[in-house]
């Protein structure tokens, strides 16, 4: 059995069987690539099949001089799926990184903005053509919705449902998720559709994408993270953040304003209320507020 072949058919099942996005496949695929280009590099002849846990200690040993603890528990965890996908096929019988330690790493918790941060940001775009109208639209609904930003590129005209305040959302693993929208968002939106979207010629499939660059086609990941580090250094913020702070900011002060985790967890798209609960330990001034009003022995 050879590397490329069976990487292929593993990229088929995450897409297919486990509905990943490409995004992710991409990630569980550079995880392998790394290992054998650390076969190819030390000359070591091991198939899918035949790679055993020695092989991979002395790969991680040499990862663990080039990454991050986490990028390490990552690479890890993407390997053992691997091996993992390898047996559920009955092409092997064990998953030889069943042995191998993930380093210890702690939880890191997701830089956020304050609510005045984020009014200085929306301040901070120029409104003085179509573009700045656009980039205020979008970053309203990534922050007002909590959007993703592979979320906030793919949404849909059809997909807007502002009789309901709600929008539908395609989240990770292509699962579907409705999320409210509040009225000023949908002002912005409706605006943006009306004034500046309507003097875009869409190109071939993205007649119904939202958010268009000027040649009518969608918006890039990398294009909303170069418009939002570009207002952060207009108005000197000195904190590395990108479209998924927003999302961050939305969650904390939603929780900050007392909504409930598991309304947050709903409109995060979180699969998990463990991964929500992240937020909680954000703002311990909310925390304290809380005990002091509910608890018997303020």
């Amino acid at each position: 059995m050879k590397w490329l072949p069976t990487i292929k058919e593993y990229q088929l099942f995450l897409k297919i069987e486990r509905g990943l996005s490409n995004n992710t496949i991409e990630s569980y695929t550079r995880d392998i690539q790394k290992l054998l280009f650390f076969l190819e590099e030390h000359k070591i002849s091991k198939t899918p099949i035949s790679i055993d846990l020695g092989t991979l200690q002395q790969f991680i040993y040499e990862l663990a001089k080039q990454v991050s603890a986490t990028s390490q528990a990552r690479i890890i965890s993407g390997l053992r799926n691997f091996f993992e996908f390898l047996i559920f096929e009955d092409y092997r019988k064990n998953n030889p990184t069943d042995l191998i330690e993930t380093p210890k790493i702690g939880r890191k918790l997701p830089d956020t903005l304050s609510e005045v941060e984020i009014d200085e940001l929306l301040a901070a775009i120029d409104l003085s053509h179509p573009q700045g109208e656009r980039n205020r639209t979008l970053l309203e609904t990534i922050y007002s919705c909590g959007l993703r930003v592979s979320e906030v590129i793919n949404l849909q005209l059809s997909n807007l449902f502002f009789k309901e305040g709600l929008v539908k959302v395609l989240g990770k693993g292509n699962k579907e998720r409705f999320t409210p929208i509040p009225y000023s968002t949908q002002k912005y939106i409706n605006f943006y559709i009306k004034d500046i979207r309507s003097h875009i010629t869409p190109q071939k499939g993205y007649e119904d994408t939202l958010f268009l660059n000027r040649r009518g086609k969608g918006l890039t990941r990398q294009m909303i993270f170069i418009i939002i580090k570009n207002l952060a250094v207009k108005i000197h913020l000195n904190k590395k953040i990108g479209p998924h702070t927003l999302r961050h900011s939305f969650a904390t002060h939603l929780l900050k304003g007392g909504a409930d985790l598991r309304a947050i967890q709903q409109m995060l798209g979180h699969e998990s209320i463990t991964t929500t609960e992240v937020y909680v330990h954000l703002d311990t001034s909310y925390l304290k507020e809380v005990v002091e009003k509910f608890h018997p022995r303020k």
